[in-house]
């Protein structure tokens, strides 16, 4: 389908979160009458709170000094020295404060019912950016969801899974690897593609996974965010990235920003 000419049918409002890297995400006031009881969450390292500790894949941050900053300085596997903006997107919510992996061997029920997250570091919208890695794609991360809805069934009945499906948040927050590892620093994209091409490429595959997302698994509204690159780039990887290699990302971020405003 092609993403320029074709937009995704929205089924009921989408709740809209903000955040920057720098700061914890400002105060949300709910409607009245209002409640939110998960979220739901897709994407990359920005949102992976420890899926990759059971992935095999060198794209791990389970080791110091990752975690430093979190409660007893433990590393999670979160690529952060502390929460990820998911665990904040929760907290802001009133729903919990942390908001665990999916793949956590010790998950809880409770944990499923308020919501989790699939997210794996180093993945993407470009279907080859998780395979260089070895990293869940978008495609495995709707799957584990899939299976996520039948434990809940399985525990608490579909009429109560839909409830927290159909009222919860779903939030993706990919599209950073793409850019700044596949075509930057990869031989297999940046030969065959010019910025524009690529970044079509990467929207094309983002309305192909919304596109399944709406006909096969669930029918809410989504929080879509692809990361402040530059942010990211300055202040989440050792070393830190060059300011000349973040003034290239710029066009990226232009181009897929104004496709994205088709949907």
């Amino acid at each position: 389908m092609n993403f320029l000419t074709q937009k995704l049918p929205l089924f009921f409002p989408v709740i809209i979160v903000t955040f920057t890297i720098y700061h914890s995400a400002a105060a949300l006031t709910l409607p009245k009458n209002v409640t939110i009881p998960a979220v739901i969450v897709w994407g990359d390292s920005i949102v992976d709170p420890g899926n990759n500790n059971l992935v095999n894949t060198i794209i791990k941050c389970n080791f110091e000094p990752y975690g430093r900053d979190y409660t007893g300085g433990v590393p999670t596997g979160r690529f952060s020295n502390g929460r990820v903006p998911s665990d904040l997107i929760a907290e802001e919510l009133g729903i919990k404060k942390i908001l665990p992996a999916y793949l956590d061997p010790n998950l809880q029920l409770e944990d499923l019912l308020t919501g989790v997250s699939f997210a794996s570091g180093g993945s993407g919208y470009d279907p080859l950016t998780p395979k260089i890695v070895n990293v869940l794609s978008l495609s495995d991360q709707l799957e584990l969801f899939k299976e996520y809805k039948s434990k809940i069934d399985a525990a608490v009945g579909v009429e109560r899974r839909e409830i927290i499906v159909s009222k919860g948040v779903h939030i993706v927050c990919i599209g950073s690897d793409d850019i700044a590892n596949t075509y930057l620093s990869t031989p297999f994209r940046s030969p065959h593609y010019d910025i524009p091409a690529y970044t079509d490429l990467m929207a094309n595959s983002a309305s192909k996974f919304f596109q399944k997302y709406h006909a096969n698994y669930a029918r809410e509204g989504i929080v879509q965010t692809t990361s402040a690159l530059s942010a990211v780039l300055r202040v989440g990887h050792v070393p830190p990235v060059s300011p000349p290699s973040v003034v290239r990302l710029h066009p990226f971020v232009v181009r897929f920003s104004e496709l994205w405003s088709q949907f």
